[in-house]
């Protein structure tokens, strides 16, 4: 008789019916018989397969999603750290010894007298399509790699130790199996969700601007160290890499347990929710905001200040905020504000509030337009890493012709230009 019912810790599973149905039938199938069930539970394995991506023992990968997703006391202190002391690790062991029951339960009799040989298919699955609505490649893989350990420990404490090792190598839950998110508004506040295809993009991907890039490092390590770190804006011309250089930033520090919200100035109102969400957990969350300014009659950079600094409630230390901008002083001036300015008391109060936004981001990293010969710079190391044998004069020449008539010099126009040569376009 499986105990579900006495797990301690591991309880309320996102997707635990599945759970409760397959366990009633390996309690009672030899009883009631109920064929039509075990079709319904197959067909909701396969159904998990296709949208997760999920192969090889479909049971044994279901129960391991459980495992990897349920954000408890106990996998929530290990995510990131690793072992961790106390009673909790009794109650954890008694609930791994149940899993471990179900690991290794024997379906061929229920097959047998349910007269369901099909099951079968579902102990050993090959999918059609690897593609996954859920994970990337990446993060299914681990979950079916892992699924194949939890079958290869020979002991619950095994068992354990291996699950607690997945919590501190990855995480829990979907801020554990993910790199980047972006928010929406639900009903009860912003929720997060995760962004399954986040660019691959490196730091040596982006040529040249080697003290912008350092700067942006420094601070990014100081932070995930633990160390004391400053909100961070960059700003500069288009296409000089401002955006691509927060992508490669995530992809750099996710394994030191760094993590990306992105949010628009429109879901401001959801900053403190947001905030409150991730506070206390063990990551480092950058909370991102792309290409922001503000218009003068926006007023939403006024809330914005308050969340970053200013409110009564202190910022968590594993949350900065990162933005970039073509704006360095973030809100637009008109020289019509001048004349607005005579009637304006306190015009001096007026232009210090538009400049204290920007004054709350402790690091500003200017990405400046190449000049034609870094220009030309780019576009060379860029085609030598995509094996373009195009002579250089021609390249060159190419290249400026290029860019004259599609937005200027910028990295940007670079890539745009090399893609188009890859594309073999004429």
């Amino acid at each position: 008789m499986m105990r579900v019912e006495e797990l301690i810790v591991y309880r309320d599973f996102e997707q635990g019916e599945l759970l409760g149905d397959m366990v009633h039938l390996i309690d009672t199938y030899a009883q009631k018989k109920e064929r039509a069930l075990l079709y319904d539970c197959m067909n909701r394995l396969l159904e998990t397969a296709a949208s997760h991506g999920f192969y090889g023992n479909l049971w044994h990968c279901y129960l391991t999603n459980l495992l990897v997703n349920n954000e408890n006391s106990y996998s929530m202190a290990c995510e990131i750290r690793g072992n961790v002391e106390g009673t909790i690790n009794q109650a954890v062991l008694h609930d791994i010894r149940i899993f471990k029951e179900l690991y290794d339960y024997d379906f061929a009799d229920m097959m047998e007298v349910l007269q369901v040989p099909e099951f079968a298919m579902a102990l050993s699955y090959t999918g059609a399509s690897r593609g996954s609505k859920v994970y990337n490649t990446r993060i299914r893989d681990r979950i079916c790699h892992l699924a194949e350990q939890f079958n290869a420990d020979d002991t619950p404490e095994a068992m354990k130790d291996t699950l607690t090792e997945f919590y501190k190598d990855y995480g829990v839950g979907k801020f554990g199996l993910h790199k980047a998110f972006r928010i929406r508004h639900g009903e009860n506040g912003a929720v997060i969700e995760p962004i399954l295809n986040i660019a691959h993009v490196h730091l040596d991907d982006l040529i040249g601007y080697e003290i912008p890039k350092k700067k942006l490092i420094d601070n990014t390590e100081a932070f995930v160290e633990g160390k004391r770190a400053n909100n961070c804006l960059l700003f500069g011309d288009a296409g000089t890499g401002k955006s691509s250089s927060i992508k490669a930033i995530a992809n750099r520090y996710y394994d030191k347990g760094l993590r990306i919200i992105e949010i628009y100035k429109h879901q401001f109102q959801d900053l403190n929710d947001v905030i409150s969400q991730v506070k206390n957990r063990n990551y480092k969350f950058i909370i991102y905001m792309d290409d922001l300014s503000f218009e003068d009659f926006e007023i939403e950079y006024k809330y914005l200040k308050a969340v970053i600094e200013g409110g009564l409630e202190k910022k968590p230390e594993n949350v900065l905020i990162y933005a970039t901008s073509n704006r360095r002083h973030l809100v637009r001036e008109k020289f019509s504000d001048k004349e607005e300015r005579r009637d304006d008391l306190h015009a001096g109060d007026t232009v210090q509030e538009k400049l204290s936004l920007v004054s709350r981001f402790g690091v500003t990293i200017f990405f400046c337009a190449p000049d034609k010969k870094q220009f030309e710079q780019i576009v060379k190391t860029l085609a030598g890493r995509y094996n373009i044998t195009m002579k250089e004069e021609e390249l060159l020449l190419e290249a400026n012709k290029w860019e004259l008539a599609h937005g200027g010099l910028s990295g940007r126009t670079a890539q745009q230009f090399i893609d188009y040569l890859l594309g073999g376009i004429s």
